[in-house]
């Protein structure tokens, strides 16, 4: 900054030099007023002959000859003013311009990269370093800046490794409670063949129930945990179509499904991946509605939609887009044990196998339609 303000001060001054110099070398007053002496005193001689004519014809020759010399050095002078007021102005101009791109290479130009640094910082892109300036005033605010991109960085690559060994304990906690529930709902199978009063046998299935309750749960929060690590596999491959009514079956532990009609056709999907489709959904209608289900199918364009429908109360309107988001539970819900993970699990899944899930109200009870893709 010191040394663009000199050289400034230095090129005004050398204007103004130039300028003076100029404008002063062709002054021509004295010049002039020895030529009208001379014009004079020769028009006196003429006087002292007595020829008045010839003098004043002499005098107004000097004179005509001594005003054209003088309109010639004033234009000359008029010149070199112009000259030298255009040489300033030119090294006026050049000072600014010069002056500006200096500033403008120091400054602007820094300060627009430190406002671009700071807007990726705010929107999270943190592995795009910050450029260095030579601006003495930026060059710490610069290193500053940087200095905090890196700790953010830093804070957000620890917060991540954490939140990934909170999902891998939870995945590992889920998959080993799996174990013990398992030999839990076993026990409790072999004791339902043996005949007891209608009060055991009624604790023995509601035991039966939250087993399966606490299975679903499990799964649920294994896979949501395996869904966040990218490690949830989806091998989608064709398989006919009766494959569903086996599936659907193994989910109704209740006995609580109507008929189910399948038409045959080949299907692209994962069938291991159906299966928990499949538990989601009638653990919900289950827990939910406790009703009948039906089953019903149809094909759709290049795809076969497969519709369950409970004959509860339902869900409210204004929630049915958010009951796919993950943790989410409708208000009339809060009551029933659960975490929010059925639906969101089973639109991953489908999705991921190429198909989909849509969800409304019907009257009485709740929809929930499957689409899987056909294979051609």
């Amino acid at each position: 900054m010191k040394k663009a303000l000199m050289l400034l001060i230095c090129i005004s001054i050398l204007s103004f030099v130039i300028f003076f110099v100029l404008v002063h070398t062709s002054t021509p007053s004295r010049m002039s007023t020895t030529a009208i002496n001379e014009a004079i005193m020769y028009a006196i001689d003429f006087i002292e002959e007595a020829d008045h004519a010839g003098a004043l014809d002499a005098l107004m020759e000097r004179m005509a000859v001594e005003l054209e010399q003088m309109n010639q050095i004033t234009a000359r002078r008029n010149r070199n003013m112009l000259w030298a007021i255009g040489i300033y102005k030119l090294l006026l101009i050049l000072s600014f311009v010069w002056l500006y791109l200096h500033y403008k290479r120091q400054i602007i130009i820094p300060l627009n990269g430190l406002k671009n640094s700071a807007r990726n910082i705010a929107m999270g892109e943190l592995d795009i370093p910050l450029k260095a300036t030579n601006h003495e005033l930026l060059q710490a605010f610069s290193e500053s800046l940087d200095l905090l991109r890196d700790m953010l960085k830093n804070s957000r690559e620890s917060e991540r490794e954490s939140n990934r060994r909170k999902k891998e304990l939870i995945a590992s906690l889920s998959h080993d409670i799996r174990t013990p529930v398992a030999a839990i709902k076993a026990t409790i199978e072999l004791m339902q063949i043996r005949e007891y009063d209608d009060k055991t046998n009624y604790q023995l299935q509601e035991m039966q129930n939250k087993t399966e309750q606490i299975n679903t749960l499990i799964n649920d929060m294994f896979h949501s945990a395996l869904e966040e690590l990218q490690v949830l596999t989806i091998n989608t491959l064709e398989f006919p179509s009766t494959v569903l009514t086996t599936l659907i079956r193994n989910a109704d532990y209740k006995k609580m499904v109507d008929e189910v009609l399948i038409p045959d056709c080949i299907l692209l999907g994962d069938i291991v991946r159906l299966q928990q489709v499949f538990d989601n959904i009638i653990g919900n209608a289950y827990k939910y509605a406790n009703t009948k289900i039906s089953v019903s199918s149809d094909f759709e364009d290049d795809t076969l939609a497969i519709i369950f429908r409970d004959f509860g109360s339902g869900a409210n309107e204004d929630e049915l887009p958010l009951l796919f988001d993950k943790f989410y539970r409708g208000k009339d819900t809060l009551e029933v044990s659960g975490y929010g993970l059925g639906l969101h699990m089973a639109k991953y899944l489908l999705q991921g196998m190429g198909g989909n899930i849509l969800i409304s109200n019907a009257r009485p009870g709740f929809v929930v339609k499957i689409i899987l893709k056909l294979a051609f």
